[in-house]
């Protein structure tokens, strides 16, 4: 479906919705408002580019955080009637350089439009408990967030918390729904629960795999990361983990050996089995906490906590024999037909669980998290104008 059909008009300011969904902020466009400024998805680009003041690393002169978990947006379309409730188009936005990518999603600001759609009304509020499906264009991935309204109220606050911050609001679960797939056409786009990543002088071994995004996960021992100590900025591995990524994405087909590497996708991250670690904040994190330990790649920098489309390629892969993760858990990795398990991410915020579904035949159906969102503001953008955006 082709929603960027819109006919262009003056437009005064780029009316924008602030929100913490989760560990990220994001900033969420209805469609309808965007419609003056932008109708094709390189207008989009360009457009956010200057919003979030993308060219400076601070994004002084916009709206943008200045980190690659603040530096977020969305643009939604309501869809009454079909097979989601609505439709979103995710960015990442570049933090000093024009680059706004739109090949990912983000659960995290999925988390977020659940809450904006029961609030602004796309989805009217139930009696009890109310389902927003949202389809992300990026993907094609479909999720529901579910959002608390009781006696059909919507509701403003809550005091549900995330790790990675002390913050409260409304609790949300999320969950990613399979078939899986949806960027390279299947679960395992090379068919191995396992494959080797050539490095030139050297090669790491890997799980590629495609579930909530696409995602490369790699031995933390073999990429030289110890994640016994979660405080440090990985600076030195971080030429091997990007090089891994612009490897893998070659190898998942997301890109053309012309094509230059993105730093959206494929996710990549480094895992180890269950050990005592230091968090990022100092605090101790013991062994008996958690299944996994996991430290990702945001774009360029370590994520403080975990994308949550992360968290779900993770929890997917631990439970496919064979793979990376699977072989660090400390208990069977199978799923039995029409059972759920609960796996325990640790990461530099904290303990992350997901709740893992396996359908009758036994096939990973949903990965579910709870999580928790909060409207900030509502604003009128005057957006400052460049002359163009780089590729």
């Amino acid at each position: 479906m082709n929603h960027l059909h819109h006919m262009k008009e003056k437009a005064v300011g780029l009316r924008g919705h602030w929100y913490r969904g989760g560990t990220s902020k994001c900033w969420l466009f209805d469609a309808k408002d965007v419609a003056p400024f932008a109708t094709n998805r390189e207008e989009i680009r360009e457009l956010l580019a200057d919003a979030f003041g993308a060219a400076d690393a601070r994004q002084l002169d916009g709206v943008g955080g200045g980190t690659s978990t603040t530096s977020k947006a969305a643009v939604i379309w309501a869809t009454p009637g079909e097979d989601a409730d609505l439709d979103y188009l995710f960015a990442q936005v570049g933090i000093g350089d024009r680059t706004v990518e739109l090949g990912s999603n983000c659960g995290n600001c999925a988390t977020a439009i659940a809450l904006f759609a029961v609030q602004t009304g796309i989805v009217p509020a139930a009696d009890g408990l109310t389902r927003v499906r949202m389809r992300n264009l990026n993907t094609g991935a479909v999720l529901s967030g579910t959002v608390p309204t009781p006696g059909g109220t919507v509701p403003k606050s809550g005091l549900a918390r995330v790790p990675g911050s002390s913050a409260v609001g409304v609790p949300v679960s999320l969950s990613f729904h399979g078939p899986w797939g949806r960027s390279t056409g299947a679960v395992l786009p090379t068919d191995a629960p396992a494959d080797s990543i050539d490095l030139g002088p050297r090669s790491v071994a890997a799980t590629l795999v495609d579930a909530g995004a696409p995602a490369v996960l790699i031995p933390a021992d073999q990429a030289g990361v110890d994640l016994s100590d979660m405080t440090g900025n990985l600076a030195g591995q971080l030429g091997t983990l990007v090089a891994a990524r612009a490897a893998a994405g070659l190898m998942m087909g997301l890109r053309r050996p012309e094509d230059p590497p993105q730093n959206a996708v494929p996710k990549v991250g480094v895992v180890d089995e269950t050990g005592d670690y230091t968090a990022a904040d100092g605090t101790l994190v013991p062994a008996d906490s958690h299944d996994l330990r996991v430290r990702m790649l945001s774009m360029l920098a370590p994520h403080p906590a975990i994308g949550l489309t992360s968290a779900v390629a993770v929890s997917l892969a631990a439970a496919l024999p064979g793979s990376v993760p699977a072989g660090l858990l400390r208990q069977a990795t199978e799923l039995a037909p029409g059972t759920s398990r609960l796996l325990r991410i640790g990461t530099p915020a904290g303990v992350v669980t997901t709740e893992v579904v396996a359908g009758d035949d036994g096939s990973i159906t949903e990965v579910a998290l709870h999580r928790a969102a909060r409207h900030l503001a509502t604003a009128d953008i005057d957006v400052a104008r460049s002359s163009g955006i780089s590729a």
